[in-house]
């Protein structure tokens, strides 16, 4: 598995009571699957979260697509 280098994550218990967010804002990276779980783009989530990168959206898609790659059962 590859680790991305840009720094996506961060959790600390004085942010949002230790909910994971994208680092260096509050958004909350749930905030970002629900959006895209409901049918809106990801240009509409950056839109309404201007604090999150397009970058770090793009690397936090990438690493959940890789996780789940990894850890999904063989047939």
């Amino acid at each position: 598995m590859t680790i991305p280098t840009l720094p996506i994550i961060h959790r600390d218990h004085d942010i949002l009571g230790g909910t994971p967010v994208f680092i260096g804002t509050r958004v909350p990276i749930k905030t970002l699957i629900d959006y895209l779980e409901a049918g809106d783009s990801l240009n509409e989530f950056l839109d309404h979260f201007p604090s999150v990168s397009r970058q770090q959206a793009i690397s936090l898609l990438e690493l959940a697509k890789e996780m789940l790659t990894v850890y999904a059962n063989p047939a």
